[in-house]
């Protein structure tokens, strides 16, 4: 991020009026308005940090040796290719970004709109749509991008959905211990949460209470991964370690 000395002019302060303007407060609070619309104003003049990123698929986990015969563990992805679908502006929408398209999809599971959507850019209707905001790279609608925008070497942060496990107990979902010895006294009570809370304090459960539910199916995102190999011909990309999701889950590869 570039920080860059920013000149205000001075703000006329007036009462804000809950129908026009958002109120902080329960009293109706005074702000600059002018201040506001000078600070907007000016902040879109500074350059955001650039980013570049690619949809991709989880094919697996392998390992390979390195020159000095260290062996390490990676994830293959096929990375792209993408299809830039739609071009959004500063000045048309007020912020850069590229929408990119990967997968393919039966045209007979797709809308009227998603199929008007995509004619546009001259190409058939895609799975999975994502939107790469500040993107380092000068692209077209209808254009394509590869694995060829990532270098061995480079640092990547790649988003994925994890593993969902169902419907767990708390000694799984948040690691509790259960009873332990079970050879006094103990009837059912080995793998169960215990007390929910006071009956006469508080006498309700209090939020953010541990207990019993779906686990998993989380958005996560690792970062720091790096770019060991890049097959262009096939569009893999092999990052160091591992990535969260299934075998064949959508993952963002961003940087």
């Amino acid at each position: 991020m570039v920080s860059l000395p920013v000149v205000l002019p001075k703000p006329e302060w007036g009462p804000l009026r809950r129908k026009k303007e958002k109120v902080t407060g329960k009293r109706g609070l005074k702000i600059p308005i002018a201040f506001i619309g000078s600070v907007s104003t000016t902040l879109q003049g500074i350059n955001c940090k650039q980013m570049k990123g690619i949809i991709g698929k989880k094919i697996g986990m392998t390992s390979i040796f390195s020159p000095d015969g260290k062996q390490q563990s990676c994830t293959i992805i096929e990375a792209g290719p993408c299809v830039v679908t739609q071009v959004k502006t500063q000045d048309a929408d007020g912020y850069s970004a590229l929408q990119l398209a990967f997968g393919e999809k039966k045209e007979k599971n797709t809308t009227a709109a998603e199929k008007n959507h995509f004619a546009k850019a001259n190409t058939s209707p895609k799975k999975v749509v994502k939107e790469f905001r500040n993107y380092s790279l000068e692209k077209n609608i209808g254009e394509t991008v590869t694995a060829e925008i990532f270098a061995e070497g480079e640092k990547v942060d790649v988003v994925g959905t994890t593993k969902g496990k169902g419907f767990q107990g708390v000694v799984k979902r948040h690691g509790f211990s259960g009873v332990g010895d079970a050879t006094h006294g103990q009837h059912d009570r080995q793998r169960a949460p215990g007390s929910l809370g006071n009956s006469s304090d508080a006498s309700r459960v209090m939020k953010g209470m541990r207990m019993a539910g779906r686990m998993g199916a989380d958005r996560v995102k690792v970062k720091g991964l790096k770019v060991l190999k890049v097959f262009p011909d096939k569009n893999y990309i092999l990052v160091s370690g591992s990535v969260p999701g299934h075998n064949g889950s959508i993952v963002f590869i961003q940087k």
